[in-house]
């Protein structure tokens, strides 16, 4: 499936407005995250890596998109800033 414009230009895939998690997603698109997990993300509310702090590592777990390459990065991020899971 490709990417499609809207009737006010923004991209969409489907019925999903990829502007939204572009102008959100920044942090997790510098440490490499891909799209499903980085969406997930932004679905949850959690735009940095000191929010995943908000939520346990089983809640990151069951999130739609996130795979365990994700986990295992976001991990390894958290434990670099010694932040931990709820």
């Amino acid at each position: 499936m490709g990417k499609k414009r809207d009737s006010s230009g923004a991209v969409t895939r489907g019925d999903v407005d990829l502007s939204k998690y572009e102008a959100l997603d920044g942090e997790w698109r510098k440490v490499g995250l891909a799209a499903p997990a980085r969406r997930a993300l932004v679905d949850a509310k959690l735009y940095k890596v000191s929010d995943l702090r908000k939520i346990s590592l089983i809640e990151l777990t069951e999130l739609h998109g996130m795979g365990k390459s994700a986990i295992a990065r976001l991990v390894n991020l958290m434990d670099a800033k010694k932040i931990r899971f709820r």
